[in-house]
């Protein structure tokens, strides 16, 4: 039963690819069917993110009140509204509206999956389980792809409304997550449910007194709140969440995933084959991290993945270097595209999916929802806070250290310069 449960749940994450995956394959066809212009597409493709930040916002306290099932049956609601109105639009609006659905429905889905499967999950094989949320994205990412090379824009959307027939489907055949039902004192569904996730022949009593004791402990404390985060007892915790989830998306994936094909091609390589390459590797790889994941750990796992990372990028910078000063012509395309794999595998192995795990372990129960949607929302919105603090430093800059030159000859530019440097030493 745990392994039905998380493959219903992990249906779930790879909606969470079919939404990603989608605006690749398409772009051509909805711009030439619908007449889009190039503006009004490229609001179709970030509106998505938008949707995600949303959805990470308000699913923790969702999930913590209409519990785990409940909200991948709302995470699926979105989705299912989504492409449907994506399969019926005839403007842009509505693909708007689509995509925005698509989005929150991911958004949400990105925390609920690894919280239900950490909690249904055995300690043996938490890791392994939780690991596959983020096989089955890039599953999704990649299968979308191919997909959308073959069928309609239209067609591609009813294929994303499967994964949540399934998960809507299967929610009906297994059990809620049996720590929620705990904390929520339905004490005679929390014994069913964990009964029967670990095998009706299986002797439960002594994980369900240890999971009812930390229940009984965590209710003793006030009800937490959004700023109890920052307590000196949760603020590791939300500080560990916090960092992976920025590096992660800091490390360069995203740059690395929008413009893997312009990066082959202008390393002289075939982008279709790289890309086909990229994707393969990205689940092969994500599939042996998941496998190893609690033989290996998560922390050996995360310093193998960001050496790789580091690695990747080194290489790729130098394959680049070449190409710019006209050196070693032969051998670069052959470094960047060594590069990249390297950097796609190493992120694969650990820093794609480890993270997500981690933030499923670490918080106590009581703050799980507060302190996932924070976490979720970093993870979605932390590139866009890190611009707006580099724009806020630029403006700090321009106040206090950039002169006026309007209207100045070039000697009185200078000689203002020279002055200030003066009055400053």
């Amino acid at each position: 039963m745990v392994y039905l449960s998380t493959f219903v749940a992990v249906c779930g994450s790879y909606e969470f690819g079919c939404c990603v995956g989608y605006s690749s394959p398409t772009q051509s066809a909805i711009t030439e069917d619908l007449s889009l212009t190039t503006s009004e597409y490229s609001v179709f493709g970030s509106i998505l993110t938008f949707g995600a930040m949303i959805g990470a916002i308000t699913i923790g306290p969702i999930t913590d009140l209409v519990g785990r099932k409940g909200a991948l049956r709302m995470s699926c609601a979105f989705c299912v509204v989504g492409w449907l109105a994506i399969y019926f639009a005839e403007g842009a609006w509505a693909l708007d509206l689509g995509r925005l659905a698509t989005g929150y429905g991911m958004g949400a889905f990105s925390y609920v999956v690894p919280i239900f499967v950490s909690e249904i999950a055995p300690k043996h094989l938490r890791g392994r389980l939780t690991a596959l949320n983020q096989l089955m994205i890039v599953s999704g990412v990649s299968v979308s792809f191919i997909i959308g090379l073959v069928v309609s824009w239209r067609a591609l959307a009813l294929i994303g409304l499967i994964p949540c027939a399934v998960t809507l489907f299967g929610l009906f055949l297994i059990p809620e997550s049996p720590r929620w039902l705990a904390k929520k004192g339905l004490h005679k569904d929390f014994e069913a449910a964990l009964q029967k996730l670990r095998g009706k022949d299986v002797d439960v009593s002594h994980e369900a007194a240890e999971i009812q004791d930390y229940i009984a402990t965590l209710d003793s404390l006030p009800k937490a709140k959004l700023l109890d985060l920052f307590q000196r007892r949760y603020l590791p915790a939300v500080l560990i969440a916090v960092f992976l989830m920025v590096f992660q998306q800091l490390g360069g994936i995203n740059g690395v995933c929008f413009y893997v094909s312009d990066i082959f091609e202008q390393a002289g390589f075939s982008s279709t084959v790289g890309t086909i390459i990229y994707a393969i590797l990205q689940v092969v790889v994500t599939g042996i991290g998941a496998s190893i994941m609690d033989k290996a750990g998560r922390k050996p796992l995360i310093l193998t993945s960001a050496s790789g990372l580091l690695l990747g990028c080194v290489v790729t910078a130098i394959a680049f270097f070449l190409t710019a000063q006209e050196l070693a012509l032969t051998v670069a395309p052959v470094l960047a595209v060594t590069g990249i794999l390297i950097f796609i595998g190493a992120f694969s192995i650990g820093m794609g999916a480890v993270p997500w795990i981690i933030m499923s372990e670490i918080f106590p129960i009581n703050i799980k929802g507060q302190a996932g949607s924070l976490a979720t929302l970093v993870n979605w919105f932390g590139t866009f806070i890190l611009y707006a603090a580099i724009n806020a430093l630029a403006i700090v800059f321009v106040i206090c250290f950039v002169p006026e030159t309007k209207g100045k000859t070039l000697e009185e530019i200078q000689a203002a310069i020279s002055k200030e440097r003066s009055v400053e030493t």
